[in-house]
């Protein structure tokens, strides 16, 4: 199928599907004798799987790596498996440094409507966010 068809299957502009074809995450096609790409039905699955995998978090190159398990014959579950975790690990980590951050907002959210614009001393710059 021509990039056109592969893009309206895949729901992908042609640019993207060049684009990963350049990053090595879909082979590159035979071509016809007038030069254009002519992907193999399998590559719709292919990009879905690609999708599917940067919806969940994974970088190109983690992708990449995946896909080379694959297409080596090997089954990349156990792969995928720790790439998983270690995607979830970053996010809980990145969910706890965003509950601080809220928390110390929320405290100077509270410090700032009971403070009285006129009661800045000059020698300080803001004395909501000045240290106490």
């Amino acid at each position: 199928m021509l990039i056109g068809e592969l893009g309206a299957a895949a729901g992908l502009p042609a640019k993207t599907i060049r684009f990963y074809e350049e990053a090595g995450l879909l082979p590159a096609p035979p071509r016809t004798r007038g030069g254009y790409r002519d992907y193999p039905p399998s590559a719709v699955g292919r990009l879905a799987f690609i999708r599917q995998a940067q919806a969940a978090g994974l970088t190109l190159a983690e992708i990449g790596g995946v896909l080379r398990l694959r297409d080596g014959g090997q089954a990349p579950c156990q792969h995928v498996t720790a790439l998983i975790g270690q995607h979830l690990a970053q996010v809980e980590q990145r969910i706890a440094e965003l509950s601080r951050a809220r928390e110390a907002l929320a405290e100077l959210h509270r410090k700032a409507v009971l403070t009285e614009p006129g009661d800045c001393a000059e020698t300080q710059i803001c004395s909501i966010l000045a240290a106490h």
